[in-house]
């Protein structure tokens, strides 16, 4: 057996996965001054975009299961920055609409991507080829 094939410094995996965890370490006090979760942020961008959404589609756009959104949701329904209702045409599809709170809160998350900019070391060039690599890690193109 190759023995290399098991070093940590080896695998792929495993800077992408610290690299992830350290990019979202870096979120958190910029996000506790809002009152969100990294996968709460990402969802209300989702919905600062799109107004009102399917969970499974939003699962689509965030690559999260329903398991872990429904939770989510529930807890931003609960900040009064959603509404979650079941659809009129498919009772079993749930559809999150953004209030009003909620579209007020987006004028103060987005001082968090200007803040964020110098958190992470890497120029506009190497941030825009990382960004292409990750997207075609994932199977899409951009």
């Amino acid at each position: 057996m190759n023995e290399q094939i098991l070093k940590l410094e080896n695998q792929l995996c495993f800077p992408l996965y610290a690299a992830a965890k350290e990019v979202v370490n870096r979120y958190k006090p910029y996000l506790d001054e809002i009152d969100l979760t990294y996968t709460q942020y990402i969802a209300m961008m989702v919905l600062w975009e799109h107004q009102s959404i399917g969970v499974k589609e939003m699962g689509r756009y965030l690559y999260l299961d329903s398991g872990t959104l429904t939770p989510l949701l529930k807890r931003l329904e609960k900040k009064g920055y959603v509404r979650r209702e079941r659809s009129e045409k498919d009772e079993r599809a749930v559809i999150i609409t953004i209030t009003d709170k909620g579209e007020k809160l987006k004028k103060k998350a987005a001082e968090v991507p200007l803040k964020m900019k110098g958190c992470i070391p890497l120029s506009i060039e190497e941030a825009g080829i990382l960004y292409k690599l990750l997207y075609k890690v994932l199977d899409q193109e951009v």
